[in-house]
């Protein structure tokens, strides 16, 4: 059963060889969708055979269901850049894809944060949509938060695959204006208004969801510091969702 990739990059360079080496002997076709990236990364994909397509940003789901369109496999395997398959999975991907009745399947996603696998605070083990046919599949969703569907029969695969979005604190605050940026223009788009106490309430009790609640507490410094950012993602969204509201940017 022959497999394709499709992955969305932008600036991946750091990333991108690595995850590229953890499925070409998986994969029988590498589609790299790139929008605009100014460092290596379209080199590097090439380098592995990968089909390169160029196009502009306008959202995550415009962007991911481009790349799945021009997959020429029934079978598409959906990762980032900073994702990286196990040996273990891609050994049960084989076996299984050999005889299913299933349309697509949920991969078991185990989520990093400065180096440290995360088991609380939010990022614990998630099941994650990634392997399906593509005359099943879609994305849907908006700007950002976008959602892989599938109009058929899922399943499960029991190994994990390394999710590493912030490797470095440099790398995070890369990240973090495009993602509050995004997020607040979603907000805009759908007329939600802006109260004081989104920018007062919100980001304490975000900070409290991260460590508190969901046991941050429990993944030492990184748990924290990972709580500490939450708070300032939710407080900038907001902030950037006044100016907008406010015409001030």
């Amino acid at each position: 059963m022959k497999i394709s990739l499709v992955m969305i990059t932008k600036n991946e360079e750091n990333n991108l060889r690595k995850s590229l080496l953890s499925v070409v002997d998986l994969v029988d076709e590498m589609i790299v969708v790139d929008s605009g990236s100014t460092d290596g990364t379209v080199n590097i994909a090439k380098d592995f055979g990968a089909i390169v397509e160029i196009r502009n940003f306008d959202s995550f789901t415009n962007q991911k269901n481009y790349a799945l369109s021009l997959a020429n496999n029934e079978w598409v395997l959906h990762l980032d850049a900073d994702e990286f398959m196990s040996n273990e999975l891609k050994q049960e991907i084989k076996q299984t894809l050999e005889n299913t009745d299933s349309d697509a399947f949920y991969l078991v996603r185990t989520n990093y944060f400065l180096g440290r696998q995360m088991k609380h605070a939010g990022l614990a083990k998630e099941n994650r949509l990634r392997l399906a046919k593509k005359s099943l599949s879609r994305y849907t969703g908006g700007l950002i938060h976008e959602e892989l569907v599938v109009n058929g029969k899922t399943g499960y695969m029991k190994n994990s695959f390394k999710h590493h979005p912030y490797p470095t604190l440099d790398n995070f605050f890369s990240k973090f204006d495009q993602y509050t940026t995004l997020g607040a223009m979603k907000m805009h788009e759908r007329n939600k208004k802006f109260h004081i106490t989104d920018v007062v309430c919100r980001p304490i009790l975000e900070f409290f969801k991260r460590y508190v609640f969901r046991l941050g507490l429990l993944d030492g410094l990184e748990g924290f510091v990972w709580a500490v950012f939450g708070m300032f993602y939710v407080f900038a969204k907001y902030i950037k969702l006044w100016q907008l509201k406010n015409k001030k940017i």
